[in-house]
């Protein structure tokens, strides 16, 4: 499949003589990744049918580890080396609470595995190496500029997370690569910073590394983390002055069957205060495990209710993975 043609400018880009690793090696690491989602497949709807991105080959089997909205509920997947060379790709599994998916290539490409780093490591100003696939060219040098607890909209929750500038145009499933090339996490998200004195700029939210590593193994074997899946109840969430507004509800979730609406404000998880989108998902995660039921607070037209939402699973309502 073929790829846009763009290159990051050449003022952005890695240099090797910066580095005491072998940048040209660990950056054959970094592959090209795309994917078709059926129409009818749960994410279709927010994150389209096509799909194109980063991923990193991490296994000596080549194993290959990229970002989850990528490749899920995808139907063919194609890989794509630095010197051209293409491979089909299967989803071996993918771990919602972090993000990661792991592809399994179905043809030999014969790239050499990224090292693990320790994601705790790299702090503010730290340089860094966010690489795409593609090479250099699509590869930025940049610095760690926060470290952070991330709540996404959907459900979502990362503590520590990376977050670097410059901001790489390409970045989803992109490769962080510390100052030793190791890898240090992957790339998922464009976001808008504040540097003050109403100034803003575009940086990278980065998952770390470490989070994955307790799960690996269990993800190759079984498809997802040998653990308990936590409730979900299948809302799109903002914070709007120290209150958690739902934006929107998934059609096949459990907050549509319990009469969710947009604009509802959500006061309490099970009598605890909810302030932030954190507190709403740690007092949902908090229940118990997927299934349990979910009482909330909420707020709607000027009057406060209780309703009780039998949360769900949230892999269980995607499409499973194809084998070609």
């Amino acid at each position: 499949m073929a790829m846009s043609d763009w290159k990051v400018p050449s003022s952005l880009q890695p240099k090797a003589g910066d580095y005491e690793f072998d940048l040209e090696h660990a950056l054959s690491s970094v592959l090209q990744i795309s994917s078709i989602v059926p129409e009818n497949a749960f994410s279709a709807a927010t994150l389209g049918t096509e799909r194109a991105g980063n991923a990193v080959v991490i296994g000596d089997d080549g194993l290959v580890l990229t970002i989850g909205y990528l490749v899920n509920e995808a139907e063919s997947i194609w890989l794509r080396a630095n010197d051209g060379r293409v491979a089909q790709g299967h989803v071996l599994g993918i771990d919602q609470s972090s993000g990661f998916a792991l592809v399994q290539p179905l043809g030999e490409l014969g790239l050499p595995a990224l090292k693990f780093g320790d994601s705790d490591a790299p702090q503010i100003g730290d340089e860094v190496i966010l690489a795409g696939g593609g090479g250099r060219q699509r590869s930025i040098a940049g610095r760690v500029v926060a470290r952070q607890q991330f709540a996404g909209y959907w459900e979502y929750l990362v503590d520590n997370a990376i977050f670097t500038s410059p901001s790489h145009p390409n970045w989803g499933g992109t490769a962080l690569i510390g100052e030793a090339g190791q890898l240090l996490g992957i790339g998922s998200l464009q976001l808008e910073h504040s540097r003050g004195a109403g100034k803003s700029e575009n940086i990278n939210m980065v998952v770390p590394i470490n989070l994955l590593k307790p799960v690996l193994r269990d993800i190759v074997k079984r498809g997802e983390p040998d653990r308990p899946p936590r409730p979900w109840i299948g809302v799109y969430a903002t914070e709007v002055e120290k209150k958690v507004v739902l934006m929107g509800i998934t059609d096949r979730g459990p907050g549509k069957r319990a009469d969710l609406r947009t604009g509802d404000v959500v006061l309490a998880v099970a009598g605890a205060p909810v302030v932030d989108l954190a507190s709403f998902y740690k007092g949902l995660w908090g229940l118990g495990e997927a299934g349990v039921e979910a009482p909330l607070t909420v707020y709607r037209d000027g009057r406060k209710f209780n309703v009780t939402v039998k949360t769900g699973d949230r892999n269980r309502v995607a499409n499973a993975p194809r084998l070609h």
